[in-house]
């Protein structure tokens, strides 16, 4: 799906005939912001360079569930396996679809974020460990694959992100608590999608973020016949599903601006709350 894209520009109107020296001070103006552009460009070339390698470094950082954390990050040999024969994706385009989930929190993050669910926090503990002025509330349904993402937590040092036990149909968290709400690689797995939308929503401040990506159905024949066959039945993935389509016209109905993409059977997207 194609992204929109807005560009602002200022256009300065001429007042009358410049004086002499008009020409020279334009020319220094102009240095001097260009300079300052280089500059700015610089540091936000840095600090996604410092997102990519926190996505990177979390392959090296597979727990106690080395199978699932290899899977999920594409980086052991039997993840690869799982990877391309399900998801038809190689570890290059699983960094790209993450990347773009992830693009939706700013660089220089310091409000309040919900994470759900957290998993094994294979994904995300190196990403918060890039933003310590950030205030982090982890939640997940199930209490071992919080530990474990509380073990990679220790591990890092992070001292800004605290864990909770919940239900993401229930979030036990005030209206308008968190400035971002978060979601990688949960809802096809939600019993009660309705309730997670809803309660997601309810717990974002107006005007915040609700960004993440999860498998969408109609995209890949054979990752939607390996969902049916075998995820199904062992109760990793619970339908109904959305598609490409019904997402972005979901999304679209609840948040004031909406950005979705996707990767082959994984959506992303980016939404914000009205203010």
């Amino acid at each position: 799906m194609a992204q929109n894209v807005i560009e602002l520009v200022c256009h300065n109107k001429p007042t009358g005939r410049n004086p002499p020296h008009a020409a020279a001070e334009r020319q220094f103006f102009q240095r001097g912001m260009l300079a300052k552009t280089n500059e700015n460009q610089g540091v936000q070339r840095m600090e996604s360079e410092q997102r990519k390698n926190a996505i990177r470094g979390a392959y090296h950082l597979t727990g106690s569930n080395n199978f699932y954390d290899g899977m999920i990050t594409c980086s052991t040999f039997s993840g690869k396996a799982v990877c391309r024969v399900v998801w038809a994706m190689n570890r290059q385009e699983c960094e790209d679809y993450l990347s773009k989930a992830l693009s939706g929190i700013p660089e220089d993050f310091a409000g309040t974020m919900l994470e759900v669910p957290v998993g094994t926090g294979i994904l995300t503990m190196p990403v918060y460990q890039t933003l310590p002025k950030a205030d982090v509330t982890c939640l997940d349904y199930s209490p071992d694959m919080m530990g474990q993402a509380k073990e990679k937590a220790e591990k890092l040092n992070l001292t800004n992100v605290k864990f909770q036990q919940g239900d993401v149909g229930a979030l036990p968290f005030a209206d308008g608590q968190f400035d971002l709400v978060l979601s990688l690689n949960g809802f096809h797995a939600f019993p009660d999608k309705e309730a997670a939308y809803r309660e997601t929503f309810r717990v974002l401040k107006p005007g915040g973020t609700f960004c993440g990506c999860f498998y969408v159905s109609g995209e890949h024949k054979r990752t939607d016949w390996m969902i049916r066959h075998v995820y199904e039945p062992t109760k990793f993935f619970t339908p109904p599903y959305e598609t490409v389509d019904s997402l972005w016209k979901r999304l679209q109905g609840m948040y004031a601006q909406v950005n979705v993409g996707s990767l082959k059977s994984i959506a992303w997207f980016i939404c914000r709350k009205a203010d």
